[in-house]
């Protein structure tokens, strides 16, 4: 969202017996939970301006430190005489200090921090140093390790302590270390085979992964990237960034071609151009090829941000028009002679059959040329051969149960859709599977979907590490007969292909999702794109989602915005004339109201917006929420323990968690059940306050409560997906803080998202569809 003017901090927000004396808009009580207006399709009074358009990127920008604001105005508790629950705090305590960064971990205790050493004994009873203790210790260690070698030191005979094939191995070991026997024994006869019927385990439990840190560039290449920085007055904060997108040879691919700087992320068109000017002077123009060449790179790239993997030749000349190129036809068939980006022309059809008088006119329309690049281009032609193998490969097989069930036994890629409720049924499918012991795995998109999936469950991002699932064969496949993927629609195309060419050949592949949620963070759309395809079967569910939650986003899905009832204040509508008051609102619903009239405590409550930026985005709201739920000075860049946060350890998939504590290495958090590091140089840009997140952000990941904030400026970014997406993250009660009058109804009815542009239909469609026909 853009910065609309005059909306800036919460601490303008006026009292909440200001805004009750307002005669042109009177506010609801603050407490709204108490007297819920249900259904979001009932009318506001609120004007709900328009102010300036929304960012609706989502993912588009990166993670940066919050801007933390001045202290708000804290909302005043007021009395709720029908709530008589008293919900926990949600304050953790973060009054122990720990180290910063730069002075490395810190111990409580020392040698001389006076402990006692033993305890219970008498009062003539000698007091034992640290040293002797330790002492004393190792010689009772090593008693036992002598006593364990004198038990094993005589010969074990055959079936003494063993039986059966152990104790026959154990002689046979024993005789030839003895020389009595020779090696070749053990060749002699054949290895017993294992019975075809034995099932390996689900998930094989593995050791985490270590963690992946970006390999730093040499000092001397950063240090040579940082003179041509400053030789071209570019910032030399940006020699790290520049040092590892280029290489080694950073520094003269620097020199000899200045517009390689649009490869650091953040760097605009117009940024690169000075740099080039300051460098090249009069022998550069904005015809060099040079410039035309990473001019359409970083158009492709930025399209990659919002979802396509290739986009439409004349969209790209347009962009380069923009950008003041003379020749923009030119620039792209420099851009694909040298090897830059790649060009498409899928095929559509047959040319009909008939009089040449009419053969013209009756042919179907040329698919427009699409640009690509090749990361995103060659990770498609990877998915649609790996999900082609697949469906080839796997043994029909009679199973019997429910049509999802007996699906997954008579093909090798099998869709299931449906909405939350409908998680049941792939979970029962894998479980079924096990039972008729196949190898089986259910992946899921977050962490927090394990816990609907089952204890087995593993996230996408774990298996694919190896810090979770099954071991992989010699030929890096994994060991699985059926892996079930719930969270479909959040795979993007570069996961996808990774995911597919590690099954094996007949392995299964149920993919299950709900297509109405927002598409992958990444670039790609890899179910809606195999859905359209129609190469294999699909499975709707007719699970229903439960309540009245259930009710409201089941009718968003159709286009529908309904009022709902209600009883247990399952779904709460705030009306705010403004963004300073959604603020205001948000910080008292998650911090007091909610937890007094519904009993969720505020850690289990999750902020979603629009966007990052705006007077009520991410970054607003965090500011505020941390002001009221975990004040602190922000000593680890900017983040104190308690902090939530939201990680992005790569871009596209981001993972929420709680600070721990700092250290020289960087942050430690902890997100699930396990404890991350986040290195010191990705504080600033892998890392935001999490209180807060946007819809594409939050997808895949459910909370007990959930509050939706719609301020004024956030109408030109929504769509019946972000609406659909943003209100199924509740589980138990949903608040919309609703500022954007009748846009949210005309959203969930005519706002159809943009269409990702991809290549991974057409060439499904092109593997497959013969073997369809």
């Amino acid at each position: 969202m853009t910065e609309p003017s005059g909306e800036t901090a919460p601490e303008a927000v006026a009292p909440a017996e200001d805004l009750e004396e307002a005669p042109e808009a009177p506010a609801p009580a603050p407490d709204a939970p108490e007297e819920p207006t249900t259904g979001p399709g009932t009318a506001d009074d609120a004007p709900g301006a328009a102010e300036e358009p929304a960012d609706n990127s989502g993912t588009a920008e990166e993670p940066g430190t919050a801007e933390v604001q001045g202290p708000a105005d804290e909302p005043e508790a007021d009395e709720e005489p029908d709530s008589g629950e008293t919900p926990g705090s949600g304050e953790e305590s973060a009054s122990a200090e720990e180290p910063t960064p730069a002075d490395g971990p810190t111990s409580a205790e020392g040698p001389d921090s006076g402990a006692e050493p033993g305890s219970g004994g008498g009062a003539d009873a000698p007091e034992l140093s640290d040293a002797q203790a330790e002492l004393a210790a190792q010689r009772e260690l090593r008693a036992k390790i002598e006593a364990r070698k004198a038990e094993k030191g005589g010969p074990v005979a055959s079936g003494a302590k063993l039986s059966g094939t152990a104790a026959d191995l154990l002689a046979a070991v024993r005789a030839v270390e003895g020389g009595s026997a020779s090696g070749s024994t053990f060749y002699e006869a054949p290895a017993p085979r294992r019975p075809v019927a034995e099932a390996a385990p689900a998930v094989t439990v593995r050791p985490p992964a270590p963690e992946r840190r970006p390999t730093a560039p040499a000092p001397g290449t950063t240090a040579a990237v940082r003179e041509v920085l400053s030789e071209g007055g570019a910032p030399e904060a940006l020699a790290g960034q520049v040092a590892a997108a280029l290489g080694e040879g950073a520094a003269t691919a620097l020199r000899e071609d200045p517009w390689q700087l649009l490869a650091v992320s953040g760097v605009r068109p117009e940024q690169a151009d000075g740099f080039a000017r300051a460098l090249l002077g009069s022998a550069c123009g904005p015809d060099d090829p040079r410039r035309t060449v990473a001019l359409t790179v970083w158009l492709l790239e930025r399209a990659a941000l919002q979802g396509h993997t290739a986009l439409e030749i004349q969209a790209v000349r347009a962009g380069l028009a923009g950008h003041a190129v003379p020749d923009p036809e030119q620039a792209v068939e420099t851009a694909v002679s040298e090897g830059a980006v790649l060009l498409f022309q899928e095929e559509t059809g047959e040319e009909p059959e008939g009089d040449e008088d009419v053969e013209e006119e009756a042919a179907a329309p040329a698919a427009p040329a699409l640009l690509g690049l090749d990361r995103y281009a060659l990770a498609e032609e990877s998915l649609a051969d790996g999900l082609a193998r697949l469906v080839r490969t796997a043994k029909a097989e009679a199973w019997e149960g429910g049509e999802l069930e007996r699906a997954a036994g008579a093909h090798g890629l099998v869709l299931h859709t449906g909405g939350e409720a409908s998680r049941a049924e792939p979970v029962a499918l894998a479980a079924a599977a096990r039972e008729r012991g196949l190898r089986t795995l259910v992946a899921v998109h977050a962490d927090s979907g394990r816990r609907a999936a089952g204890a087995d469950a593993v996230t996408v991002a774990a298996l694919l590490s190896g810090a979770a699932g099954p071991g992989r064969d010699e030929e890096g496949a994994f060991a699985l007969d059926l892996l079930v993927v719930l969270d479909a629609p959040q795979l993007d195309v570069e996961t996808g292909a990774m995911l597919v060419e590690s099954l094996p050949d007949g392995c299964r592949l149920v993919l299950s999702g709900d297509p109405e949620v927002l598409g992958a963070p990444g670039a790609g759309r890899v179910f809606a794109d195999v859905l359209a395809a129609r190469v294999c079967p699909r499975v709707a569910s007719r699970v229903p989602d439960p309540g009245p939650l259930g009710e409201l986003v089941s009718g968003i899905g159709v286009g529908e915005l309904n009022q709902v009832e209600a009883p247990g204040k399952e779904v709460v509508i705030v009306p705010v004339r403004d963004a300073g008051e959604a603020v205001h609102r948000t910080v008292q619903l998650v911090a007091d109201s909610v937890p007094r009239a519904i009993g969720v405590p505020s850690e289990r409550t999750q902020v979603v917006t629009v966007g990052h930026g705006g007077s009520a985005g991410t970054r607003a709201l965090n500011a505020a929420l941390k002001q009221r739920l975990n004040p602190g000075p922000g000593r680890f860049g900017g983040y104190d323990p308690g902090d939530r946060v939201a990680y992005a350890p790569v871009p596209g998939r981001t993972v929420t968690g709680t600070v721990l504590s700092a250290d020289a290495d960087g942050l430690r958090l902890r997100c699930g059940d396990e404890e991350l590091l986040v290195p010191k140089e990705q504080v600033g840009t892998a890392l935001r306050h999490g209180w807060a997140l946007t819809a594409h952000q939050a997808a895949g990941a459910r909370w007990p409560a959930v509050v939706v904030v719609l301020p004024g400026d956030a109408a030109g970014g929504l769509s019946r997906a972000w609406v659909y997406t943003a209100f199924g993250r509740a589980e138990r009660h949903l608040s919309v803080v609703h500022g954007v009058d009748q846009a949210l109804a005309r959203a969930v009815a005519e706002g159809v998202a943009p269409e990702r542009t991809t290549r991974l239909r057409p060439l499904l469609e092109g593997l497959l569809a013969a073997d369809e026909a």
